[in-house]
């Protein structure tokens, strides 16, 4: 089997991230794909069908929902938990939760790159890899779910683990060649293949190989994939013994490929596509009235405008407008319309007309709870998996001998699972504050459930907080003889 091969997930699943990326991407993409997503009317010219596809609009209901899933998972910032950092691995994860992947994007920013592509495509991965040469510190490279050429599990030390990953991507071939622009980087594929091997003393480790391909030489038009580089990666002097790869889903951090979370929607916003194609296509040729003629002269020349006049000699000649009239077209609209309802019931809630009438803060509740499942489901899939990678980064800077030894009281990150907009009543504040003064919570306890009822602003710690109220015991007394002594000056 050649090191391009595809895993038989992949395949099936490519066709639908493909078209995932296109409609995510908006009109000109759908436009682009041409009869893959817009099927040419019998008969039609390649100049017919162009016109045809450009007189339709694309009504991207497909991003917008995914913008506003993603909004409302990031409307707070994720919970990270992280050690000291006057400890070493504590210093090391704050690098990292400031400076991810070696590009200058924060935790918060690549959490927000990883759960565009989950809500999108359904998929995407983390590879977790250590930067030996300048800044000597571990780092998170992003892989979309199409780079992910193919994987395999097996069994190794009781569980199952990665044992093989390929991964595609693009580097610079090297130094620029004699008369080439060298601002004009030469980009190759390249295939990065990681593979758990056995040892001399039969414990597993991990390699890594680097494929790129080549011309045959003297056969035009022939490449062939050749290994170019392959290393062992070690951590305090020993090789590796898992694969440092984590996998994003929305339901969750397997392998194994999961069902997008926008496909329905992508769905019925392609048939919308179509349906509009075919509305301004009978709108073009019906809707601008057609004058007609019986009785005149061939040959003359008939201009339409309030200062001509048309005249003819010929007894019995007539004229008139051809106007379409029937409910043709207006079948093309209801089905739009019907679409537009579909979707907002998969999830588009934007699009969904505003009731007219009031609604209880309960029925509001029940009737997004669908959506909300489905941003649960997200939100927690993403927040399990992006604490692996927190984990793997830990261990890169510690001594325990698996990542999984990593516990959630080291590493945590928690998404947003709260995407209600109603914040805590008065009465729910007061049973708050009597629950921490009958000693049922802690004062920590109630000031997170007041951040997360927005009663407290983000941004604010709870030492900061307790600060605050204790400053203002201290100047209550004073106030409070302010008060008074103002309104005896008032009575007097």
């Amino acid at each position: 089997m050649p090191v391009n091969s595809t895993h038989v997930d992949y395949e099936a699943a490519a066709p639908s991230w493909a078209r995932a990326r296109d409609v995510l991407a908006g009109e000109d993409a759908v436009k682009a794909g041409g009869e893959k997503y817009l099927a040419r009317l019998d008969g039609q010219t390649d100049e017919e069908f162009a016109a045809y596809g450009q007189r339709a609009s694309f009504f991207n209901a497909t991003a917008r929902t995914a913008e506003a899933y993603q909004g409302l998972i990031f409307r707070r910032p994720p919970f990270v938990k992280l050690p000291e950092a006057s400890t070493g691995a504590g210093r090391a994860l704050a690098e990292f939760q400031n400076d991810t992947d070696l590009l200058g994007t924060s935790l918060s920013g690549y959490a927000k790159v990883v759960v565009g592509d989950v809500v999108g495509l359904g998929r995407a991965g983390s590879l977790v890899d250590w930067e030996a040469e300048a800044e000597r510190r571990a780092y998170a490279v992003f892989y979309p779910a199409e780079r992910i050429r193919n994987w395999r599990m097996g069994r190794v030390r009781g569980r199952n683990v990665l044992t093989l990953l390929v991964l595609a991507e693009k580097a610079e071939a090297g130094t620029p060649e004699a008369g080439r622009d060298e601002f004009e980087p030469e980009v190759v594929e390249q295939l990065r293949v990681l593979r758990l091997v056995g040892g001399d003393d039969g414990a597993a480790f991990c390699r890594v190989d680097l494929w790129r391909e080549q011309a045959v030489k003297g056969k035009r038009d022939k490449t062939e994939w050749v290994l170019v580089e392959s290393r062992v990666p070690r951590r305090l002097g020993k090789p590796l013994p898992l694969i440092p790869f984590v996998f994003h889903g929305p339901r969750h951090s397997r392998p194994d490929v999961d069902r997008g979370p926008l496909e329905d929607i992508i769905a019925v916003n392609l048939d919308h596509y179509r349906l509009d194609a075919d509305f301004k296509h009978g709108l073009h040729f019906t809707a601008l009235p057609t004058a007609w003629v019986s009785g005149f002269d061939k040959t003359a020349s008939l201009r339409i405008g309030s200062s001509q006049a048309w005249v003819s000699e010929t007894p019995g000649a007539t004229a008139g407008f051809l106007e379409f009239r029937g409910q043709g077209l207006e079948t093309f609209e209801r089905a739009m319309d019907r679409d537009e309802r579909l979707m907002a019931v998969l999830g588009s809630r934007m699009l969904e007309d505003v009731k007219k009438v009031g609604e209880t803060a309960t029925a509001i509740e029940l009737r997004q709870s669908g959506e909300y499942s489905i941003l649960g489901n997200v939100a927690m899939s993403v927040s399990e998996s992006l604490t692996q990678v927190l984990r793997w980064v830990y261990w890169w800077n510690s001594t325990e001998e698996l990542p999984d030894d990593v516990s959630d009281t080291q590493v945590l990150m928690q998404l947003n699972t709260d995407f209600s907009t109603k914040g805590l009543a008065s009465q729910d504040v007061q049973a708050i504050v009597a629950a921490w003064q009958a000693g049922a919570i802690s004062q920590d306890t109630m000031f997170e459930v007041f951040r997360r009822g927005e009663v407290l602003p983000e941004g604010r710690t709870n030492p900061e907080e307790a600060a605050l109220i204790k400053s203002e015991e201290r100047d209550r007394p004073a106030v409070k003889a302010m008060a008074r002594a103002q309104d005896a000056a008032g009575k007097t």
